[in-house]
């Protein structure tokens, strides 16, 4: 009997130290305390609490007699969704620089990647294409699936999430090249099954450039039948479409086709009306999207908030000077002949191929930012027309003697839209928002070469343009776009609203003060008036400052669940 009263005592002593212990206990490992919380859902902003535990958000509320190891004062400040990228580029310049500085900075917690061409499936060819690069940056190319580039991204120590689309002419170039010919029945069957292993690794879905060499060799019925594999794990379809200029309308017909046959959710990238011919048409074209959803057809888009755009210097070219790959482009470009045709054709209207040279002011329009030739440098920053007089050649072969050189690597931004067109597309609430840009920074070895300001700044041009300055939408509206919104095109399920129970990917910024900085003449500026930002519940920037911490993730969509 005395063993048995022992025992019990023991027990109940046992479950008081527990007790006391739990007690003592922080309740959180982070509380944000007297937040105008913005919640992403387009819900009015409130004052409350959140509470961060490990990496999920774990309450929201009046949480001030709880204990936390970590306390924010977040008074007059918004805190809202981490800022979801729905086209960022930043697949190659993570593995360079894990900080993403130019994203976070702006408030960007998760990057969704991989437009048209993606970072994998390659084969030994497709990695050939990356070693110039990757030698220049000391990234080691030890993947060819998604799911061995996702190990190595994580082994990189990220600062953002990243998940990607596969690109549809990626898998054009792995199985067929860059030739302008249909797929044969066995090269579309061999697509598929990339299509179907990299959607079971984990990819959000499939995407097209259809602008661009090679996708645009590859016929409606080739994408409807890529997108009804992706659809099949549960993947949506993103899209830069056929054309945004004059043949914008055509364009949207086939995006809606796409979307209506393959049964799936659909996104048209950095939506806009290219070139003065067309300035004006984005009323009609938002029309046509809203018609397209009364029909039953889930079709939405993407902007970025700027009336200049920026690829490839290369797509100035007619597309034929580009079918093969590098090698016979620079052979093309070498022959005098072909050189005075594609010239000749650069100055001409045409209904084959975007010509962007002609609609962007031909040279004084388009602006070298990016070269990997580092001969080359001294001309970034400058117009084709400034950089053919310190040549001394006209700016037609100015340009195309850098892409010799630089071997089709360099970029440029090029004028080709009008501010009324942006706005609208900016505020309607159909839109979400992508930047179109790799992460770069002010320091280190992402900030050797020149930018388009939207890799600094599309959020908080946002926030500050159109939120505060011109009043197109209010606070709520804005987030919502930016966080839910935007996971919701995407079908990412656990982000994007601040809700227990969702990663603590969090944006804590003043909306008086929030501000992009960065300008085509000088880039390289991160935002101001991001205070804070969380990703799976660790601080990337603390107090505007970037912290040590990496806890980015690759997201994986549903059909990874399928494959488990």
């Amino acid at each position: 009997m005395r063993k048995k009263l022992i025992s019990v005592f023991l027990l109940i002593v046992g479950i008081c130290l527990r007790s006391l212990s739990n007690a003592q206990a922080p309740a959180y490992d982070i509380l944000i305390m007297n937040a105008r919380i913005v919640d992403g859902t387009g819900a009015p902003w409130f004052v409350g609490d959140i509470g961060i535990r490990g990496d999920r958000i774990a309450a929201i509320g009046d949480l001030h007699t709880a204990t936390a190891e970590k306390r924010i004062d977040a008074a007059g400040l918004v805190a809202s969704p981490g800022f979801i990228d729905v086209q960022g580029q930043s697949e190659f310049n993570i593995l360079v620089d894990g900080r993403a500085a130019s994203k976070i900075t702006q408030g960007v917690t998760t990057e969704i990647t991989g437009e048209g061409t993606s970072i994998a499936p390659v084969n030994d060819r497709l990695i050939e294409d990356l070693r110039e690069r990757a030698m220049k940056y000391g990234v080691t190319l030890d993947w060819h699936s998604l799911d061995e580039y996702f190990r190595h991204f994580e082994r990189s120590r990220p600062a953002i999430n990243l998940g990607t689309f596969i690109g549809a002419g990626g898998l054009r170039t792995y199985v067929i090249g860059k030739e302008d010919r249909a797929a044969t029945p066995t090269e579309l069957d061999e697509m598929r099954k990339l299509l179907v292993q990299a959607m079971e690794q984990g990819a959000f879905g499939i995407s097209s450039a259809l602008q661009y060499v090679p996708d645009k060799f590859a016929s409606t019925d080739e994408l409807v039948g890529l997108a009804k594999v992706a659809r099949s794990y549960g993947g949506v379809y993103f899209t830069h479409q056929r054309s945004e200029a004059d043949q914008i309308f055509s364009s949207l017909d086939e995006v809606f086709d796409i979307a209506q046959r393959a049964n799936i959710p659909t996104t048209i990238w950095h939506l806009k009306t290219s070139y003065p011919e067309n300035f004006g048409k984005m009323p009609e074209v938002l029309k046509r999207i809203e018609a397209a959803r009364t029909r039953g057809i889930d079709v939405a888009a993407s902007v970025y908030p700027y009336n200049r755009a920026s690829n490839d210097l290369i797509a100035c070219f007619p597309t034929w000077m580009l079918e093969g790959g590098t090698d016979k482009m620079i052979e093309r470009l070498k022959d005098p002949a072909q050189r005075k045709r594609a010239q000749k054709e650069m100055e001409e209207p045409s209904s084959t191929w975007e010509n962007q040279w002609l609609g962007s002011g031909r040279g004084k329009g388009v602006l070298l930012i990016q070269v990997l030739n580092p001969e080359l440098r001294k001309y970034e920053g400058m117009n084709l027309d400034d950089i053919g007089r310190a040549m001394g050649k006209g700016p037609k072969d100015a340009a195309m003697d850098i892409a010799i050189a630089d071997r089709g690597n360099s970029s440029v931004v090029i004028s080709i839209m009008q501010d009324a067109d942006v706005r609208l597309a900016v505020s309607n609430p159909l839109v979400t928002y992508g930047s179109d840009s790799e992460a770069q920074a002010e320091d280190g070895p992402l900030s050797k070469t020149k930018a388009h300001p939207r890799s600094f700044g599309t959020f908080t041009r946002v926030l500050a343009e159109y939120v505060r300055t011109e009043h197109t939408m209010g606070l709520e509206e804005a987030v919502r776009k930016m966080t839910s919104q935007a996971a919701s095109r995407v079908e990412i399920t656990d982000r994007g609203v601040l809700r227990p129970g969702m990663f603590a990917d969090i944006t804590i910024f003043d909306s008086a003060t929030v501000q992009d900085k960065a300008t085509y003449n000088d880039p390289l500026q991160y935002s101001v008036g991001v205070k804070d930002v969380f990703v799976n519940g660790k601080p990337v920037v603390l107090d505007g400052k970037i912290t040590d911490e990496r806890p980015g993730r690759a997201l994986r969509g549903p059909g990874y669940k399928h494959a488990q």
